[in-house]
């Protein structure tokens, strides 16, 4: 009886060091979190990779539904509204599929966030369902990557890499009347944000002289930040007030190399030559 109790215990305990056996992923997943506009997008798949078989035949088969990856469902989780093939997308988490095929993908955002198979996909679901031109790498990418490309502050592309096929998913963001009613608000306060609504009037094409008075404040509110006097001085640079804009720049290296930030100075010595011109 002993030995049977003995016997007993050696096999469980076998059988629970295989469990806890832990090994690398085939496909091992990835979360991307991307700061976009106003908030961030969310990105989390899994990483197939080619390992010698053909695509579009062998993995992601031409013509069916896929779930964009491996594994479990491909998602999306967008922090605030975006526009995607000219369809409003409001916050929220959505499935990523799409139909592959050599020369064009189409891409597919879901209401779904758990379709892992062709059988489970309801097109009824659809949020978006848009056509993507493939384009051709020089060099073939071995593990499937989804990334976020061309991050700009109201734009950016979601690109899908596999072997030498390239697909790219434009996304943009209309933020600019919160943006806006947030500067007139803030403006009301008892400190206002001179420099940073200065900043935004001049990176995005807002009226310049009244940049140009936001900068003025935010100069004497910080007279000794290097990093404010060189901005008024591409501010002044751009209303075509030559010489106060030199003035500013010198000012701006200066303070750059007390501070030891050789960054600044090198972007003062650059905006100097240019209005040396």
């Amino acid at each position: 009886m002993k030995r049977i109790f003995l016997a007993l215990t050696a096999t469980a305990l076998m059988y629970t060091a295989q469990a806890q056996l832990k090994t690398p992923a085939p496909s091992p997943a990835q979360t991307v979190k991307q700061e976009f506009a106003l908030s961030s997008i969310e990105l989390s798949y899994s990483r197939p990779g080619i390992k010698s078989r053909k695509l579009y035949t062998d993995i992601a088969p031409a013509g069916k539904v896929w779930r964009t990856g491996a594994n479990g469902a491909t998602t999306l989780t967008f922090g605030e509204e975006v526009t995607i093939g000219g369809v409003k997308v409001p916050a929220g988490k959505y499935g990523l599929l799409s139909i592959p095929d050599k020369k064009s993908w189409i891409l597919i955002i879901s209401k779904q966030t758990d379709v892992t198979s062709p059988a489970a996909y309801k097109a009824e679901m659809d949020v978006v369902r848009i056509p993507v031109a493939v384009t051709k790498s020089k060099s073939a990418v071995e593990t499937f990557t989804i990334q976020f490309a061309n991050v700009k502050s109201t734009s950016l592309d979601i690109q899908l890499l596999w072997d030498k096929s390239v697909v790219s998913l434009p996304v943009t963001v209309d933020i600019d009347s919160k943006i806006m009613a947030s500067i007139d608000a803030a403006m009301k306060t008892d400190k206002p944000p001179y420099f940073q609504a200065a900043m935004y009037y001049m990176d995005n094409g807002k009226d310049l002289n009244q940049a140009l008075t936001w900068f003025n404040k935010a100069v004497e509110q910080q007279p000794d930040a290097f990093w404010v006097q060189h901005q008024w001085a591409n501010c002044l640079a751009k209303l075509g007030k030559k010489t106060e804009a030199i003035a500013a720049a010198n000012r701006s290296k200066e303070l750059a190399q007390k501070a030891k930030n050789d960054d600044y100075v090198k972007l003062n010595d650059d905006l100097l030559k240019k209005l040396a011109k």
